[in-house]
């Protein structure tokens, strides 16, 4: 495949002092960090630090009560979802969002046309394209409904990078897979970024697969951040062994 079809500039991402509150219970509490183009930020924590909560805000699902998201400068608060996917801001989910009726060719097909609003020839060519570089091509006509759970999340990643993202925000891509179905689609993130070029947040329990993929990662802790640094550093990092890995870790 001509990957450098797809490539794009990677975006540079910047949160200042996000709130986000739901009643009486505060999900994020003045987090900021930033991600450089092309890096991996791997974001860590237990349920409830706030990490979906980040997403939603990052992609505008929900509206934080404070601070401000940037992209390469210039702030993204007021954009609803589709103005942020058509800059390129898009996102995978834990709980896939395929369209099950349709064909693998199809929901990559239709993610290229609407996020990046290129012609249908042109989506075609994308969205097969990407289905070859995923190892995708032999079940291309295939409806998604029934493919194995692996496949599934495969699809979802080429339906999120037919978008020909500048950011692109992973959430749980190993999510239900066996070993080897969580190091195959490890295999395919590292691949594509690498070819591509697009900055990448990855939210993720199996902290395998953070840090094998992160430049740098940042821990979480009831919305709030308790320590940012490599890989390395957050494995030994006595806050997030306290909050998050446990003294095996």
């Amino acid at each position: 495949m001509a990957e450098d079809a797809l490539a794009v500039s990677g975006a540079r991402l910047e949160l200042d002092g996000l709130r986000v509150r739901f009643g009486g219970v505060t999900a994020l509490d003045d987090v900021s960090l930033s991600a450089s183009p092309g890096e991996i930020v791997g974001i860590i924590g237990p349920n409830g630090a706030g990490k979906t909560t980040l997403f939603n805000c990052i992609s505008g699902t929900i509206r934080q009560d404070e601070g401000t998201i940037r992209l390469d400068g210039k702030p993204v608060d007021a954009l609803p979802p589709y103005r942020r996917a058509r800059i390129g801001l898009t996102r995978t989910f834990q709980n896939l969002a395929l369209l099950d009726g349709l064909s693998v060719l199809d929901n990559v097909r239709l993610a290229a046309e609407q996020a990046a609003r290129r012609s249908a020839a042109s989506a075609r060519t994308d969205a097969a394209r990407l289905l070859d570089a995923f190892g995708l091509s032999a079940i291309a006509g295939g409806r998604v409904r029934g493919l194995p759970m692996g496949t599934r999340r495969k699809v979802e990643l080429a339906r999120a990078i037919a978008g020909r993202p500048r950011l692109l925000l992973l959430d749980e891509p190993t999510a239900g897979l066996s070993d080897i179905e969580a190091a195959d689609v490890v295999a395919v993130i590292r691949r594509q970024h690498e070819a591509l070029g697009f900055t990448t947040l990855l939210v993720e329990h199996q902290m395998p697969v953070v840090m094998s993929l992160s430049d740098r990662v940042v821990a979480l802790d009831f919305g709030r951040t308790i320590a940012e640094g490599t890989p390395a550093e957050i494995r030994r990092h006595p806050a997030v062994l306290s909050a998050y890995l446990g003294s095996a870790a």
